[in-house]
């Protein structure tokens, strides 16, 4: 084998080489977009809406125990339920929040705080004064309401970027098959062809 076929056969498997190399760094890129996108769609989404669920279950039954002027709960589990709520909280806050999700956060945790002050004065009051206490109760579950609608929001922004990274990869996929085919000819034709000798 003559040395202008050896650099034909060197520059045709570099050039496979090459090709293989750069689709599969483009897809690598893109696969960690997925992997990124599934964390966070788990960690910073699913997560935290359950985390949303809680706060508004334990909520709940502060407002069924003011409806029935409940001072058993007030006096024995309050302190438990707003512990558990700060604790909550508390985990919320080690997650990636957006720029509209920690206005609503920040609003939350002040409304919580406000709502731990009015319940000292409703059980001051001996169970009286409950009107501002059930507005509290309502600010508070309104901060959760939006702070649920942005879970699904960027779960769905989340999804979208996965499905992009997805097709991505199917569309270089399918690019890289037709270039090595398309090389594969190549080759076939340069080691095939052989120069007429005068």
């Amino acid at each position: 084998m003559g040395f202008y076929n050896k650099l034909k056969w060197v520059l045709g498997i570099l050039m496979v080489f090459v090709i293989i190399v750069s689709t599969n760094l483009i897809d690598r890129n893109n696969f960690i977009r997925v992997k990124d996108s599934v964390v966070t769609i788990y960690e910073d989404r699913l997560l935290v809406t359950d985390l949303i669920f809680e706060m508004s279950e334990a909520v709940h039954t502060k407002e069924l125990a003011i409806a029935l002027t409940d001072s058993i709960y007030y006096t024995k589990q309050n302190k438990e339920a707003n512990q558990e709520i700060g604790e909550l909280i508390s985990r919320y806050e080690l997650t990636r929040l957006t720029e509209n999700e920690s206005k609503i956060f920040e609003e939350l945790k002040n409304n919580f705080e406000t709502l731990k002050t009015l319940e000292s004065t409703y059980i001051k009051s001996k169970f009286k004064e409950k009107e501002l206490l059930n507005q509290q109760i309502s600010e508070f579950q309104q901060n959760l309401s939006g702070l649920s609608k942005i879970q699904i929001n960027e779960g769905r922004k989340q999804m979208s970027i996965s499905r992009k990274a997805i097709d991505t990869v199917e569309l270089f996929t399918q690019i890289e098959i037709y270039l090595l085919v398309f090389l594969a000819i190549i080759i076939q034709i340069i080691v095939m062809y052989k120069p007429k000798k005068k």
